[in-house]
């Protein structure tokens, strides 16, 4: 068992998280997750109100620690949604992508309402923002996260982002882990735990369509790619400085770097586009996942996720202090 400022203020068994990934992370993947003694969140993003009384409620039936993502400033956009997700009573809620006076905001409604609030940083400057908002737990989320990400990459993030929190505050670590050897190098840099998506997407329970799932165990790191077409034909308007990482196909081929003439083209190609995306076309469909591919090669049940991260980061961690403290080592 690994305990840590996570688990204890969580009350969960183990440091281990499943990221709130759109159209992916569900009530049944949540479920599963928290079940196994993680934390389960289940993606809400955009907010749609059909998928929130779905997904969430079914959430909230299972009990347990759960969670739900929301994405800061499209629910700024959509009124009374926000009430919705909180009429569910979450005991987490994880906050992503909000400028200052979102995170304040969000952070504060969220509080109020009896939950738990997780904020994701890209930068020890988002870091102290959330902070001063109350965050009762930081996620330092790195460039090599699949779907949507800032620059700086996690290995230098975390422990920059640790002494931001000066101990008081819990860090999750994300963007790059996938196994336990990753959960014990996250430890090693002051962080109390992972957030995994890559790694949960592709397992029994996750929402994932059949072909997503088939690409992610037989894609490899080389073949993602950052952009913004899927946001563009979508008509969503992410802030600058966001892409998002997918598995490349032919529509990120064709589109990928011409933001502009796609935006203009957008009511003659989205049509086509999205008939391809609800029937699981991978060559035009967004299949999000992060520089973890190459460690993916199989879809489990999530549960066995979770425990095999622990138990490998146990054994991992176990054999570094034996051999600190094995012959020779000074007394």
């Amino acid at each position: 068992m690994i305990s840590t400022k996570l688990t204890d203020l969580l009350g969960i068994d183990h440091p281990v998280v499943c990221a709130p990934m759109g159209s992916v992370s569900g009530g049944r993947l949540t479920g599963a997750v928290t079940r196994a003694g993680g934390l389960g969140l289940v993606g809400v993003s955009y907010g749609d109100a059909a998928f929130i009384d779905e997904h969430v409620a079914q959430a909230a039936d299972a009990g347990g620690v759960w969670g739900v993502g929301c994405v800061m400033f499209t629910f700024d956009d959509r009124p009374g949604l926000w009430d919705k997700v909180l009429g569910y009573s979450p005991p987490v809620i994880a906050l992503s992508f909000g400028d200052a006076a979102q995170v304040h905001k969000y952070v504060a409604s969220a509080a109020d309402a009896g939950s738990q609030v997780v904020v994701q940083v890209h930068d020890p400057e988002q870091a102290a923002v959330a902070v001063q908002a109350g965050a009762s737990v930081l996620v330092a989320q790195g460039a090599e996260a699949g779907g949507h990400h800032r620059t700086q990459a996690t290995l230098p993030l975390i422990p920059a982002v640790v002494e931001v929190a000066e101990g008081v505050v819990p860090v999750v670590a994300a963007g790059g882990f996938a196994d336990g050897r990753g959960l014990a190098a996250a430890l090693a840099l002051g962080a109390d735990g992972v957030m995994m998506g890559t790694r949960f997407a592709a397992t029994e329970e996750s929402l994932a369509t059949a072909g997503f799932k088939s690409h992610l165990i037989s894609a490899r790191t080389a073949d993602t790619v950052n952009t913004h077409a899927f946001d563009v034909v979508r008509g969503i308007q992410w802030p600058a400085g966001h892409p998002a990482r997918s598995v490349s196909n032919d529509f990120t081929r064709a589109w990928t770097g011409r933001d502009a003439e796609l935006a203009a083209r957008r009511a003659t190609v989205e049509p086509e586009w999205a008939a391809a995306v609800a029937r699981d076309d991978t060559s035009q469909r967004p299949m999000f996942a992060g520089e973890v591919l190459d460690l993916i090669r199989d879809i489990r049940p999530a549960a066995q996720v979770v425990h095999s991260v622990v138990a490998d980061a146990e054994r991992i961690l176990t054999g570094l202090t034996r051999q600190i403290n094995g012959p020779g080592a000074a007394a």
